[in-house]
Parts: structure tokens; sequence; C-alpha cells
């Protein structure tokens, strides 16, 4: 499996810039699928805020179709206020987790998170690989 580098910064809750970094962590499995992450700090504490979405070009009638067939419970067990974002060109999901200071820990959660997303999004190209008369107009 690939390891890659995420580097996790703090952003300023009121002027939106990021200030400082929190840490290096290095992550097995496919960062591609992780579109943006950082942490800022809420009333619950520091929060680590997550984006993903899809590792690959899609087709125009695959964006609603993956929606559609993409389980956010699947994740449920490590981000929590799971939502999907619209307005990008692919589909893109943000989630939130508490943030765990020690390395070791992030690194897994991190891994677990980019996994469990890549098994989701297998299953759902395979679901909709033949519902593309489904989603396109006549």
């Amino acid at each position: 499996m690939d390891e890659s580098t995420v580097v996790l910064m703090q952003k300023n809750t009121e002027s939106g810039l990021l200030e400082k970094e929190l840490g290096c962590y290095t992550v097995e499995g496919n960062t591609a699928l992780l579109r943006q992450i950082y942490a800022q700090q809420e009333e619950a504490g520091m929060m680590v805020h997550l984006f993903l979405t899809c590792d690959r070009e899609i087709e125009d009638w695959e964006y609603e179709a993956i929606f559609d067939y993409y389980d956010m419970d699947a994740l449920s067990k490590w981000l929590g206020n799971m939502q999907e974002v619209e307005g990008s060109y692919h589909p893109i999901w943000s989630g939130v987790f508490v943030y765990p200071e020690e390395t070791e820990p992030m690194e897994a959660y991190l891994t677990a998170v980019l996994q469990a997303h890549e098994a989701e999004l297998a299953s759902v190209y395979e679901a909709i690989a033949d519902k593309k008369d489904d989603y396109c107009e006549t």
C-alpha cells in the first residue's frame, strides 16, 4: 500500500487563514481521495475538518449517481456531521472529528478513513456501472 504525507494546519476561525502546522502524518492509502484537511478550534475543542472526493475523472451523469449511491453511514464510525458538498466538479463529502494530539492515533485514524472511503467508492462505482441510462436525459 502506498504511503503519503499529510500536513495538518490550524485554521483561524475568524480570518479563515491557515496559521500554523499541527502535525505531519504518514498515511497509508489513496491520499488523492483527500481533497482538503484542516483543524479549527471550536467549542468542542480542536476539530479536524476533512473533505473527501473521487480519485478518477467522472462523466457528467455519474455526479448525481455517485451521491445517490454513496452510503455516508459507512464512514459514520470515523466522521461526524458527514455532508455532501455540492458545487464542485467532482463529488465531495465533508466530515469532522476530534483532533488526537498524538501522531500514531492520527495516522491510524486518517488511514482508516481513507480506506473506508475508498472501499465505499469502489462499491458505488460497481453499483452505478450500468445506470447511465437512468441518469442521462434522452
